[in-house]
């Protein structure tokens, strides 16, 4: 999920980042690239400790969404993977139609991910969009 953040600098600090889209989450850097690579760990750890709350993951908006309520910044998308968040993992069996296991493998081989890590990034994703 790639959730756009804002990032801001004053003079005489460092650059400031606002994940508009997770409330109360919020990160800095000494430099862009610092504050995007810390913007990624703010946003991982606050949503990890919501799914461990039992909380449910705040979908990801588009950057128009919000850009009327910052006067000025730096937009950016950090991409974050829901399905490492989790550190429990549970083993299933499921039966699915030969054509689309292709599908997924090749899908999946595309994406550098395992069958069970691009399965689970997109039954996130489908929620997402769905129960939005």
């Amino acid at each position: 999920m790639r959730y756009p953040i804002i990032i801001h600098k004053d003079k005489d600090s460092d650059y400031g980042v606002t994940v508009p889209d997770i409330p109360g989450c919020f990160s800095a850097g000494n430099s862009i690239d610092d504050a995007i690579k810390e913007a990624q760990e703010a946003i991982e750890c606050h949503l990890e400790g919501a799914l461990m709350d039992g909380e449910t993951v705040p979908p990801a908006t588009d950057i128009e969404t919000h850009q009327a309520d910052f006067d000025d910044g730096i937009w950016a998308l950090v991409d974050v993977d829901l399905s490492k968040l989790e550190s429990k993992s549970k083993r299933i069996n499921i039966t699915m139609a030969e054509r689309v296991l292709s599908m997924v493998d090749e899908s999946a081989e595309r994406e550098h991910e395992t069958r069970s890590g691009f399965l689970a990034k997109a039954a996130i994703s489908y929620i997402q969009r769905n129960n939005g």
